[in-house]
């Protein structure tokens, strides 16, 4: 399933796991609750829980005085230092 969109797409690639019969259980158990196999729970539980994971570190929460406090930091004009840092190109791409 996708986990995205919610519906089924063709597979493209292998994701191969060992697992200890006490946990292939239990994942077994929880797929069967959800009404799905074990392929589509443990492919849509890694999608979700890799969403979760690049989440948060993107989005992130602040209280009033620290947002108050994180635009003034932005609305400082920009250093010279901090130009030659933005402009300067990263060693992986000489």
């Amino acid at each position: 399933m996708n986990a995205v969109i919610g519906k089924r797409e063709p597979a493209a690639a292998h994701i191969n796991i060992r697992a200890s019969k006490a946990k292939k259980a239990l994942i077994d158990q929880a797929a069967d609750a959800l009404g799905m196999n074990r392929s589509e729970f443990v492919l849509q539980t890694l999608c979700e829980k890799a969403h979760e994971v690049l989440a948060d570190r993107s989005v992130f929460q602040l209280s009033k005085d620290q947002l108050a406090a994180f635009n003034r930091v932005l609305d400082q004009p920009v250093t010279e230092a901090a130009m030659r840092m933005l402009t300067k190109r990263a060693p992986w791409e000489r």
